[in-house]
């Protein structure tokens, strides 16, 4: 099997010229954390909440307004592209590796398409329950705590979402897309002289995500795709005798493809 085969072909990309609030406006509409860059039809780069948090988290002490930025400032310009005729097993065989989850596929210089984890979800097949290979350690995060504590333990653990538990019970789910939100909706709206505070003492429980799409960990990894593309969420929390005993990636569930 190739890229061409599963690859997502109507592709939405960027000038790296545009405003970064066009940019979060792109993301917002069609729910996507991920975004191509171009220049002059060529691909330079690509734009990740994860790298709009990052920058605006950076500058929060600075004053730099988040009208100021614009696309080129937030780029991730380490690009792995592939080809249409790039073979699948070679993507499987990176996935959980360091680097964009995002995999532009390129042909004479042109972007034509792009790879992501979720276009490969409906290659699964796998019957196994999701216990068998949910991961140990599980890291969360109470809504009280402030959202720059949660940025930092993402970082520092490198996970890209936190559960979010109040007294044992799930309440919500925080990611890279509702900390970039959250950082910019400030930038936005409070006056240059009282951002940093406003910033600093943002709570997980006024940005986190809720309700929680989540599931039980007898479910299969076949059942557990179908569940991921249905809602288009990239995690699942496990939940058994009310409280989280783990969570699901679209990570683990693609290990499991064989190649």
């Amino acid at each position: 099997m190739k890229v061409k085969d599963v690859m997502t072909e109507d592709v939405i990309f960027v000038d790296k010229d545009v405003e970064l609030k066009y940019v979060l406006k792109l993301m917002k509409k069609h729910e996507i954390t991920k975004i191509p860059v171009v220049e002059e039809k060529k691909l330079v780069g690509i734009i990740t909440d994860n790298m709009i948090a990052f920058k605006l988290g950076s500058i929060r002490s600075r004053g730099v307004p988040a009208s100021r930025l614009h696309a080129s400032s937030v780029t991730d310009k380490e690009i792995n592209a592939v080809s249409p005729d790039t073979d699948i097993e070679a993507i499987l065989k990176k996935v959980g590796e360091p680097g964009p989850t995002m995999l532009p596929v390129v042909e004479n210089e042109k972007l034509v398409g792009v790879v992501t984890k979720a276009d490969l979800l409906p290659l699964i097949d796998c019957n196994k329950k999701l216990k068998e290979i949910v991961q140990e350690k599980l890291h969360t995060i109470s809504p009280n705590e402030r959202v720059i504590h949660a940025r930092r333990m993402m970082i520092d653990e490198n996970v890209a979402r936190l559960p979010v538990v109040d007294q044992g019970t799930l309440v919500g789910i925080i990611s890279d897309t509702e900390i970039t939100f959250a950082l910019a909706s400030v930038k936005r709206s409070i006056s240059l002289g009282r951002q940093k505070h406003a910033l600093d003492e943002l709570l997980v429980g006024d940005v986190m995500k809720t309700p929680v799409i989540w599931t039980e960990p007898g479910m299969t990894v076949s059942e557990a795709a179908k569940v991921m593309i249905k809602n288009n969420v990239g995690a699942l929390p496990l939940i058994e005798n009310n409280k989280i005993m783990g969570i699901i990636t679209r990570t683990d569930l693609i290990k499991t493809i064989p190649y």
